[in-house]
Formats: C-alpha cells, structure tokens, sequence
C-alpha cells in the first residue's frame, strides 16, 4: 500500500530550521500503514531535509558549518545568472540533501533517541514550502 501527504510551512528563510518529526508521525498515523518506509522530500531547490539533534547548541553549530562550506558574501554563477543572491542557498541545499526515507513499525518512526527530522531553508527571503511524505508498506 502507499499513502501519500503533504505538510505545508510558511518559513523565513536565512537557515531557518524546523522541526517536522510530529507532523510526518500525524501523516504515519492517518496513513492506516503499520510498517513499511516513509519518505519525506523537500520540493524546493533551496531547501533540505535531514536529522538532527535538535537543541540550540547544534542548531548554532550547523549555521557556522554552511557558512563555511558555503559562505554567503562570495561570487556564485548562479547569482550571476539570475541575479537573486540566493546561489549559496541552492549550493547548501545541494550539499544537505532534498529527502530522507525513514523506516517505521507499529505506525511509529525508527528514530534515535534523540534524532527529530528537519527541514533547513537557506533561501533568502521568506517562503511557502511543502514537504511531501509517501508512506509506503503494509
């Protein structure tokens, strides 16, 4: 069986990052599924998905790590090209990554302990975002 959702956020951009664990278990839940994978995408080109033990020291710490990786004030072709100052968000976004596939029994996430699914928006300037979750399983 598959069952597929959506779950949509209004983000403001600038590394934001948003915990979206409750929202894509409430989609395991309604889905009638008991076991199976969950995929969860990001359908934008500046945006990521991951997990991540979120607390505020880490949250201070991957701000510092894309900042290094890909710093916001140097010369993107991307920039260039469109002229929207967001290259560094695409290139980050690239490096984190669109989906992650999570397995699941009992209608509940195979999660660590202390693992919450994300959704990082490196964009720079607010947006409408929707991430999709397809549960598949039985």
């Amino acid at each position: 069986m598959i069952y597929y959702s959506e779950i949509s956020l209004r983000t403001q951009a600038d590394g934001e990052i948003v915990d979206i664990t409750a929202k894509v278990q409430k989609i395991l839940a309604e889905s009638g599924i008991t076991s199976g994978i969950a995929t969860v995408f990001v359908t934008h080109s500046t945006c990521g998905i991951t997990t991540v033990e979120y607390e505020p020291g880490l949250i201070e710490d991957l701000a510092n790590a894309w900042e290094r990786l890909a710093p916001k004030a140097i010369s993107y072709g991307h920039d260039a090209h469109w002229g929207d100052g967001n290259g560094y968000a695409h290139v980050r976004a690239s490096l984190l990554g669109a989906s992650l596939t999570v397995p699941f029994t009992d209608k509940k996430m195979v999660l660590g302990t202390w693992q919450q699914i994300i959704l990082v928006d490196f964009d720079n300037r607010p947006r409408n975002r929707t991430v999709v979750v397809q549960v598949m399983g039985e």
